[in-house]
């Protein structure tokens, strides 16, 4: 197998690891081991224009990127970190409770790696008046899908969920040290979903244009943009690894509502299907009379001959008690859009393993 291939597979092999011991070991925060130093800590930013009053021009649209290189670079391809709703890059720098993040852990293997904020977020100006709206989570909000979901059991599966780090009689909710340092963390967000996809897939392509091919890492909101930038950039994005990714296809699901969602299939802005389409009413759609299993969502899929995605390959993982697990959808639904017989006829490689579903493809 060609070394680059055997690259993506190992990549892929550590993503498992990762999150085998995030489901499987209890967390301390005096346990990890130091890593690896990095060899250089730098940022740049890309993509972006000027905007606004033309007596007074804003930049809008840019990204904030920051970059670890690694003592010992041992992988032809970097990896792209890009977050979720309401986070920053500090999201894969590091945990609540003071232990190293996925950044460290994946520069410490030899990657480069390079993490970015969000346009219109954290570090990549939200500009007023050119930007839209923002949305922010309320404390009680995390509290129920992240920290403590058991306790309030949105969804059957949350009841699996074990692994907030700490303990004491406010353990993940307002007043515990390590949920007040994780909700300082948390910064508004640009409501609208399709202008936040259309401008991290212009600055997502514009810093694969600079660094070359990636592999590229995604996590809950951010799910639905490595479509959006495998789909522009299909030679440049060497693998997906979807970390619980947003979904699923075409409608939302419990603990977020019911409503359409996704118009375009797995993706609220146009991607592109073969047979082409124009407008995503095209695609014919129906849903499951019966979800394959209790307590999972029912999945849409499209009716046969069905239009694929032609630009895709992803490696998917999810926790026994997050809250995408509920909707069957983001393990066998988002598969179902191009149905697993055309995946695996295009050279996708699907198994089941303990944490979740894996699909992805390799050049």
């Amino acid at each position: 197998m060609p070394s680059k291939q055997n690259a993506l597979f190992l990549f892929l092999f550590f993503v498992s690891i990762v999150c085998a011991c995030v489901q499987a070991q209890p967390l301390n925060r005096n346990s990890a081991k130091a890593l690896t130093p990095v060899a250089q800590h730098t940022y740049f930013f890309v993509g972006g224009s000027y905007g606004g009053d033309p007596a007074k021009p804003l930049m809008n649209g840019q990204m904030f990127v920051e970059k670890l290189t690694p003592v010992k670079r041992r992988h032809p391809y970097p990896i792209l970190l890009i977050h979720g709703a309401a986070q920053t890059a500090t999201n894969w720098m590091g945990t609540p409770d003071g232990r190293e993040g996925w950044a460290q852990f994946f520069s410490a293997q030899g990657y480069d790696v390079y993490m970015v904020d969000q346009p219109a977020r954290g570090r990549s100006a939200w500009q007023e008046g050119i930007d839209g709206k923002l949305s922010t989570f309320d404390a009680k909000t995390e509290e129920s899908l992240f920290s403590v979901p058991e306790q309030y059991m949105l969804w059957p599966q949350a009841k699996f969920h074990t692994q907030w780090p700490g303990n004491g009689p406010k353990h993940g909710k307002i007043g515990d040290p390590i949920f007040d340092q994780f909700y300082s963390s948390q910064v508004q967000f640009v409501a609208s979903e399709t202008e936040t996809e259309t401008l991290i897939q212009h600055a997502a392509a514009a810093l694969l244009d600079r660094i070359g091919p990636a592999i590229v890492l995604t996590h809950s909101q951010s799910g639905t943009f490595g479509w959006l930038i495998a789909d522009v950039r299909p030679k440049l994005v060497k693998a997906i690894v979807a970390i619980e990714p947003s979904g699923p296809p075409l409608q939302n699901e419990i603990p977020f509502g019911t409503d359409k969602a996704r118009v375009w299939g797995v993706t609220d802005i146009p991607i592109t299907y073969d047979p082409p389409i124009t407008d995503p009413s095209q695609l014919q759609v129906e849903q499951q009379d019966k979800p394959d299993k209790p307590d999972l969502a029912r999945c849409w899929s499209q009716k046969t001959p069905a239009h694929s995605l032609v630009n895709l390959r992803v490696h998917h993982e999810r926790s026994h008690g997050g809250i995408r697990l509920r909707t069957n959808q983001i393990q066998a639904c988002t598969a179902s859009i191009t149905p697993i017989p055309f995946l695996r006829a295009s050279g996708w490689f699907l198994s089941e393993p303990a944490i979740g579903m894996t699909a992805f493809r390799v050049r």
